[in-house]
């Protein structure tokens, strides 16, 4: 028994010894593990040096990539002032916009790491430069739709001016106003890059269709008005012809004279009327008080039939 319990106190004490000995080296940065066949030395962790690194790199690539951006805002703003502030489209928008992403990247080029750096600054360098492609981007882009939409209402007023100032039709006119947009868009249209303008051609194309079919229908609506005004009289023209038919068979052939005679009896209101129309005599005798009498005396200009009482009309009818 006395032999069994000796060589187990052996073995906790140097089980003991092995962990005062590995308490005693953590300190500097070092480790020992004991095993069966002895002591194992394990150098110091090369995953906390990584990431250090790697952090340095990501701080690095960052300030150069908001130095750049902000040098480049400047110019986005001045398009921006000028699109948005002012409603005014900028000629060559899409070259434009792809300088100021060229001089952006290659000023952040000059941060490139160096193949000596290892392929962590690689690694965070690429992401740094992706995110930089993406935050000048965006902008531009929101600027570029807005840039279609001005370009679209300057072709919907260049359509709507040939239609009225020109002879030409509505297709034609579409025609034109369309491949305004289509220059206009493409030179506005970043190259290299997933901007598109079939929306905005669509949406003015649409446009266009539904103010043709308007006009369309109105010029419709005249020619039919203007169709329904000359059956009118046309109708009232055949109902004249058909009085005249029914008068010649009634009184016979008329004659195309017609006379009217009128005469006011002197010192007196009584006023005669005779009228011959139509081969129709009509005679009438009316009261009309003279009002000018008293300033022209009392027997008035002359004393029997003159002109200053006697009225005659002629009109003959061929």
């Amino acid at each position: 028994m006395r032999n069994c319990i000796v060589p187990s106190l052996a073995v906790l004490s140097g089980i003991g010894n092995a962990a005062a000995a590995w308490s005693g080296r953590r300190g500097s940065g070092t480790s020992r593990a004991v095993g069966v066949g002895g002591v194992a030395t394990i150098k110091p962790s090369f995953v906390l040096a990584i990431r250090g690194g790697a952090n340095e790199y990501e701080t690095k690539f960052e300030s150069a990539k908001s130095s750049v951006i902000e040098k480049a805002m400047i110019k986005i703003e001045e398009a921006r002032r000028k699109i948005v502030d002012e409603n005014t489209a900028i000629a060559d928008f899409g070259s434009k916009a792809d300088e100021i992403c060229a001089a952006a990247i290659e000023e952040f080029a000059k941060s490139a790491p160096s193949e000596s750096e290892g392929s962590s600054a690689s690694s965070a360098y690429a992401r740094k430069l992706q995110e930089l492609e993406l935050s000048l981007d965006a902008p531009l882009q929101v600027l570029y739709l807005r840039q279609l939409s001005l370009l679209r209402e300057q072709a919907l007023n260049a359509y709507k001016s040939a239609s009225k100032a020109s002879e030409a039709s509505d297709y034609e006119a579409m025609l034109a106003a369309d491949a305004l947009f289509l220059r206009s868009a493409e030179a506005s249209t970043r190259p290299s890059s997933t901007w598109t303008y079939d929306a905005e051609r669509s949406a003015l194309q649409s446009i266009m269709s539904d103010l043709a079919s308007t006009s369309k229908k109105i010029t419709e609506i005249q020619v039919k008005s203007s169709q329904q005004q000359s059956t009118a009289m046309q109708f009232l023209q055949h109902q004249q012809q058909m009085i005249q038919q029914l008068q010649m068979q009634l009184y016979g052939q008329s004659s195309p004279w017609n006379v009217g005679v009128a005469y006011r009896i002197p010192d007196t209101n009584f006023n005669l009327q005779g009228s011959y129309q139509q081969g129709r005599a009509n005679l009438q005798l009316s009261c009309v008080p003279d009002e000018y009498a008293p300033m022209l005396g009392p027997n008035g200009f002359t004393n029997g039939v003159g002109p200053g009482n006697l009225g005659l009309s002629l009109n003959l009818s061929i």
